[in-house]
C-alpha cells in the first residue's frame, strides 16, 4: 500500500507440544534457518531467533499485511511439516497449541535481541514456565490457567 510505513516489532514465544525436548542441538540450527526463511518470504524481517529444547523465541519486524496469529501459524504448521519429513526427530514431532507474542519498542530491540540469544545462560536460572509466567505479569496479560501451555 502506497504511503504506508511502520515499525512493529514482536517477540514471539511457542513452545513444543507437552513441553517435550523434543528440539535438538543437532539440528535446532537448521531448524532456526527454516524458520527464518518462512518468515522472511511472507514479508518480515527476523531480527533474532533462538531457544531451547523446549520452545523457541523470535524477535521479527512484522509486515504491516501481516496477522501476527497467521504468520506463527505459518511458522509452526510449517515447521513441524518438515521437522517430520526430514526425520530430525523419533515419533510425530508438533507444536503446542497458542503462542505467546509481546511488542517492543525500537529503543528495546538491542535488549530484547540480547536476551533470545542468551537463552541457554538465561534458563540456567529460570525454566520456561517461570519465564513465560515473567512475560504474562510484565505485559499485564490476563490468561486462563486452564490454556497456558501444559503447565498446570
Amino acid at each position: 500500500m502506497a504511503n504506508t510505513y511502520t515499525q512493529i516489532y514482536i517477540h514471539s514465544v511457542f513452545a513444543v507440544r507437552n513441553r517435550d525436548f523434543a528440539i535438538s542441538k543437532k539440528w535446532n540450527n537448521e531448524l532456526y534457518k527454516y524458520i527464518t526463511g518462512i518468515v522472511q518470504n511472507l514479508g518480515n524481517k527476523m531480527l533474532a531467533i533462538n531457544g531451547m529444547p523446549d520452545h523457541v523465541h523470535m524477535l521479527i519486524g512484522l509486515n504491516s499485511q501481516q496477522a501476527v496469529s497467521k504468520l506463527l501459524q505459518e511458522v509452526k504448521a510449517n515447521s513441524s511439516k518438515w521437522i517430520n519429513e526430514s526425520s530430525f526427530f523419533k515419533g510425530r514431532f508438533s507444536w503446542q497449541e497458542g503462542f505467546g507474542a509481546f511488542s517492543y519498542s525500537h529503543s528495546q530491540l538491542d535488549t530484547v535481541i540480547k536476551y533470545i540469544q542468551k537463552q541457554q545462560e538465561h534458563h540456567k536460572k529460570k525454566t520456561f514456565r517461570e519465564e513465560y509466567l515473567e512475560f504474562l505479569e510484565k505485559f499485564k496479560v490476563d490468561f486462563d490457567k486452564r490454556y497456558l501451555f501444559d503447565f498446570y
